[in-house]
């Protein structure tokens, strides 16, 4: 993931609806990113090599652990009061107080200062974890993640599975994939999604899961039903009705579930 902050002169001239999906889109990344560490053991590091500013910061404030570069004018840095005169409302100020613990006169004076904290400072402050100088940063960012990968609990011969691209066609409107369909009635302002049952029994086991990869029904499902969703969320800002059915074999997909 690379991220330095949103484009602040794009979100000046959006419009609101893009506004409030951008600003949803960014939480739900942060909030699945936390998720993911407390109940899938995944280890999250932001390495921050260059301004890291608002919603870039506010992703580094999502992970387990932030390394910074020293570099002199590297900083992190949430200018949105100064700047836009708005509250870091997606999260930036109570991760600062409630997850890092920043006492809560330096986090209200932090959010006042356009250039942002750096060096040995931004560690005193809670801000980051971790500073190292450019000589060792690679190095610094290599050693906290060989420590998270030694305290796992994850068995360590085990083979992940592949994410392929998404497989989909995009008309004027309608949207296929394999499992999921869009219909767009631009007329009503209306979105029929489609979700297609499973055409065959699922694996008997896990390891006939992961022999199937991103092919096995219920992720391939889950990752176009996401991918759709998301591009109507950003792209058709005029359809505000969604409606959502299903098709096909209900026992199927009970024993995709039941696997």
């Amino acid at each position: 993931i690379f991220c330095a902050g949103a484009n602040i002169r794009m979100l000046a001239t959006s419009s609101h609806d893009h506004k409030v999906n951008f600003c949803k889109f960014t939480n739900e990344t942060r909030n699945s990113i936390e998720d993911a560490s407390l109940n899938s053991s995944q280890i999250y590091i932001a390495a921050v090599n260059g301004p890291c500013a608002g919603g870039g910061y506010e992703l580094a404030l999502a992970c387990d652990q932030i390394v910074m570069i020293d570099d002199g004018s590297t900083t992190v840095s949430l200018p949105e009061i100064p700047l836009l005169a708005v509250l870091p409302g997606t999260g930036g100020l109570t991760r600062l107080s409630d997850k890092r613990m920043v006492r809560r006169d330096r986090a209200d004076f932090f959010c006042t200062l356009e250039e942002g904290i750096r060096g040995q400072r931004a560690v005193d402050w809670r801000l980051i974890d971790h500073l190292a100088p450019r000589s060792k940063y690679e190095e610094a960012v290599a050693d906290r993640a060989a420590e998270a990968v030694a305290r796992t609990d994850r068995p360590a011969n085990v083979q992940g599975i592949s994410l392929n691209p998404i497989e989909r066609t995009i008309a004027d409107d309608s949207i296929d994939y394999t499992n999921v369909t869009v219909e767009i009635d631009r007329r009503t302002r209306t979105a029929k999604l489609n979700i297609l049952a499973p055409t065959n029994a699922p694996p008997a086991d896990a390891d006939g899961i992961h022999a199937l990869g991103d092919q096995f029904w219920s992720l391939r499902m889950a990752r176009e039903l996401d991918d759709a969703i998301l591009h109507l969320r950003t792209n058709e800002n005029e359809i505000g009705t969604w409606l959502f059915q299903t098709s096909g074999d209900a026992a199927l997909v009970a024993a995709h579930d039941a696997t």
